[in-house]
């Protein structure tokens, strides 16, 4: 199965970012720490050139930490500047703010021992929809400068804001590619709440979290809804639909209604901390 879904609103994104990029002395490239390959770009890849990048694992406080401790290190080995935040603790904020730094120093000092008259380092951030960058950049600017949303694609323009006296930071709408080839990568996507709900199946992706669950957080899903294993998929829709109450008349399980609580609880960390994605 190939997905497809490219706004024209991204596809003019991506045409601005490239534009946009010579301007900048850096990139700030954001990630789900719950999914760091499915919910990395690679349209970016081409587009960043030898651009000095840092990795910003987002969300971490809702993923596996023994994983995301593995991708930090898996970054080092390449030598990629990355760590992971959860984007309402300062100190997480400011090591964003000093890895920054660390990053533009040596333009700063060319643009120095040049005799160019000293400015803030300008940096771009990008990353997908919904992975939390309005979030991150309103702790970094210490104040509402961007539109925030539990949904993709609240960004719909570029902007830049200010962070502090230590660089301006060029904000940009989330960018998907074009299409999934990797049938896994959407579906890890959908669960996670990246791509809108309406682009796939929403028993589907519940689906594929309960057996992903099953696979390799059996213990969580036992602690949340009772079982730890099943032989059927209908069944365990039924047994959490019936723990749940997602009933009809009749006390028929509404299947479309257990969806919504699977998805939820998994985006919202009740089922527990959670990893799709591991270094190879």
């Amino acid at each position: 199965m190939t997905i497809q879904w490219y706004p024209g609103h991204m596809a003019k994104a991506k045409r601005e970012a490239e534009e946009k990029l010579k301007l900048v002395d850096f990139v700030i490239e954001l990630v789900d720490a719950r999914a760091p390959i499915s919910s990395e770009n690679p349209i970016l890849h081409g587009l960043l050139q030898n651009k000095p990048k840092m990795v910003v694992l987002m969300k971490k406080d809702l993923a596996d930490p023994a994983i995301t401790t593995a991708w930090l290190d898996f970054y080092e080995e390449k030598g990629i500047k990355a760590l992971a935040i959860e984007a309402n603790d300062k100190k997480d904020v400011q090591r964003v703010v000093q890895i920054g730094k660390d990053l533009a120093r040596t333009k700063m000092d060319k643009l120095r021992a040049k005799g160019v008259r000293p400015r803030a380092a300008r940096a771009m951030i990008l990353g997908i929809p919904n992975v939390g960058k309005s979030t991150l950049i309103n702790r970094l600017a210490n104040k509402k400068a961007a539109i925030t949303g539990d949904r993709p694609g609240v960004t719909k323009k570029q902007q830049w804001i200010k962070v502090k006296k230590d660089f301006e930071l060029l904000d940009t709408p989330g960018i998907l590619w074009p299409k999934f080839e990797q049938e896994e990568t959407g579906y890890r996507l959908a669960a996670i709440g990246t791509i809108k709900d309406q682009i796939l199946p929403k028993e589907d992706v519940a689906a594929y979290v309960l057996d992903f669950l099953k696979n390799s957080y059996p213990d969580l899903l036992k602690e949340r809804y009772g079982f730890s294993t099943y032989d059927d998929i209908m069944n365990a829709f039924e047994q959490i639909g019936q723990k749940r109450g997602c009933l009809e008349s009749g006390g028929v399980v509404n299947f479309d209604k257990t969806s919504d609580v699977i998805l939820q609880d998994l985006r919202s960390g009740k089922l527990g901390l959670i990893s799709f994605d591991q270094p190879d």
